[in-house]
């Protein structure tokens, strides 16, 4: 396919929106907040990405899935940058995307709470894991941590007490 002329960064940001996330396909690269930004050196499409963390296995996937995705669209000349700074935060998870992730089944980030389950020390309550994960099955704060490590580096594992169900959480970093 030969582009007639540049799209618009708007056109791009809407292709990448349909770029699933290889770990969680029911949000796409952009509702994950990995990718920081589009824009045009000379002819060359250059697409910013933040990894969720500095090891995440699926940094190759998601790039190659990027890259397909915009191949697909007639973009030729393109470069994927790894940008490491400032460092992706659970915070640049779209809210739509949230409810996405508890319709999937998978708890989304408590605000203010760090990759180890604890409060942050800048949260306006005391520091200690007494904070509430909302079951996605039946949103019952009745849960309990079974595992700090889930089925993927980024997630726990939890379970309700009140439905049984075990559900992944999708750690703050």
């Amino acid at each position: 396919m030969i582009l007639k002329e540049r799209p618009t960064n708007q056109q791009i940001w809407t292709w990448l929106d349909k770029v699933p996330d290889p770990e969680i396909p029911v949000i796409s690269v952009t509702d994950l907040g990995i990718v920081r930004d589009v824009s045009w050196s000379d002819d060359t499409l250059v697409i910013k990405v933040t990894p969720t963390y500095s090891g995440c296995p699926a940094t190759s996937i998601i790039n190659f899935d990027i890259e397909v995705a915009l191949r697909n669209h007639g973009i030729d000349n393109l470069r994927i940058e790894r940008q490491l700074s400032p460092a992706w935060t659970s915070d640049w998870i779209k809210p739509e995307a949230r409810d996405k992730l508890r319709q999937f089944g998978i708890a989304p980030p408590v605000s203010g709470t760090a990759a180890d389950g604890n409060l942050l020390k800048c949260n306006a309550h005391s520091g200690g894991s007494n904070f509430s994960v909302a079951c996605p099955h039946c949103n019952s704060t009745n849960t309990e941590k079974i595992s700090q490590s889930g089925s993927t580096a980024c997630k726990a594992s939890y379970r309700c007490k009140d439905c049984l169900e075990p559900f992944d959480y999708f750690k703050c970093i």
